[in-house]
C-alpha cells in the first residue's frame, strides 16, 4: 500500500521532472474506493444492482406445453431459459428482500392474448448464475384460471423489484390453453 504522502515524497525523492510520471500512476483516493467497491460487487455471488438494459435478453421455451387443463388446476411445467445477452446473470438477489433475484414467472391473458388477467401466478428462481449463451431448465408451477375458457399463458423472466424482461424488449414464450 502506498503512503498517503506520495504527492509530497515523489517530487522530493525523484525530482520535479519525474513527478508527473509518479502522479499519473496514482489514483485519487475516491477512485480507489469506487474501483474497490465495483470489484467487490463483481466478485459477489449475488446481484447488487439491476441488470443493464442490454442484460435483459433471453430465449424462453415451454417444454411440452399444456394444451388443455382443468379450471383451478395446479401444474408444473418445464421452462428452458437461455441467456442471449452478453451479460452474466447473477440470479440471486442480495439482502432479505431478494431484490434483483431473477425468476421465471407466468401471467395469464384472455384468449386473444390482449387482456392481462393475472400476473402474480407462479415464480421459480433460476438455480445458478448464467453466463452469456448458457441455458438451464426451470420447473414452474402454474395455476389455471378458475373459469373455463380459452386463455393465453405467457412465460417471462423477472428481475424482482426491477422489471419483467419483456418490458425491456426480451421476447416471452406464449401458448394457448383450453381450461375446462
Amino acid at each position: 500500500m502506498r503512503s498517503k504522502y506520495w504527492m509530497y515524497l515523489c517530487p522530493a525523492l525523484l525530482g520535479a521532472s519525474l513527478f508527473a510520471a509518479c502522479a499519473s500512476s496514482q489514483q485519487a483516493p475516491g477512485n480507489q474506493t469506487a474501483n474497490a467497491n465495483a470489484n467487490a460487487a463483481n466478485d459477489l455471488p449475488y446481484a447488487t444492482a439491476p441488470l443493464p438494459d442490454n442484460g435483459y435478453k433471453a430465449k424462453l421455451t415451454i417444454l411440452d406445453p399444456p394444451k388443455k387443463l382443468r379450471a383451478g388446476q395446479k401444474q408444473i411445467i418445464q421452462i428452458k431459459v437461455q441467456n442471449t445477452s452478453d451479460i452474466l446473470w447473477k440470479v440471486r438477489g442480495g439482502g432479505a428482500d431478494n431484490k434483483f433475484y431473477i425468476a421465471v414467472g407466468d401471467r395469464w391473458f384472455d384468449g386473444t392474448g390482449e387482456k392481462l388477467l393475472n400476473q402474480m401466478d407462479g415464480r421459480h428462481g433460476l438455480a445458478n448464475n448464467l453466463k452469456p449463451g448458457e441455458e438451464t431448465e426451470v420447473p414452474l408451477q402454474i395455476t389455471t384460471p378458475k373459469d373455463p375458457g380459452e386463455y393465453t399463458l405467457e412465460i417471462d423472466l423477472v428481475q424482482e423489484q426491477v422489471a419483467w424482461f419483456n418490458a425491456k424488449g426480451s421476447p416471452t414464450a406464449r401458448v394457448k390453453v383450453k381450461v375446462e
